[in-house]
């Protein structure tokens, strides 16, 4: 009898704990950095992002150095980047993000995805890269990034 209550006891421990982070996790808002020239694209890519119960835009950029700038400002959780930008591309201005912030992860996305393009992505430190016409793919990497898991998806 008393090994059934203390399993039962570890139980509900076991069960707090688990609602416990699972509203931390919904406490917890995921501020994205939003940075791509097309105006249309971050409208779009903002109203799924901010579809999400914890995902917010907390800034976008059209740009690269205004990703950067505005990196700098807010420094957020997670990056979504398009790759062909004017000013800096998307490489650029991910590489000078991960030098000020190496934990932050940065998912490129583009309409024209390579093996080269990734593999220097890699290279740089970017933890994804999709396809930016793709918004589920966008949606799963942001939620892949987010597990500390890479995401690339050609």
């Amino acid at each position: 009898m008393k090994r059934q209550w203390r399993l039962l006891a570890f139980g509900i421990r076991a069960v707090n704990l688990e609602c416990k982070r699972a509203i931390e996790m919904r406490l917890h808002v995921v501020d994205v950095l939003l940075a791509d020239d097309s105006s249309t694209f971050r409208g779009a890519l903002r109203s799924i992002i901010e579809g999400r119960d914890n995902w917010r835009v907390c800034t976008e950029a059209r740009d690269g150095l205004e990703a950067v700038r505005s990196f700098r400002q807010h420094v957020p959780d997670i990056v979504v980047i398009d790759f062909q930008m004017p000013e800096m591309n998307g490489l650029e201005a991910a590489r000078e993000m991960l030098r000020q912030s190496p934990q932050v992860p940065i998912l490129m996305v583009t309409m024209f995805l390579s093996e080269q393009l990734i593999c220097e992505a890699k290279k740089i430190g970017i933890k994804g890269a999709c396809a930016k016409t793709d918004s589920a793919c966008v949606v799963k990497g942001v939620e892949t990034l987010l597990e500390n898991k890479p995401y690339f998806k050609n």
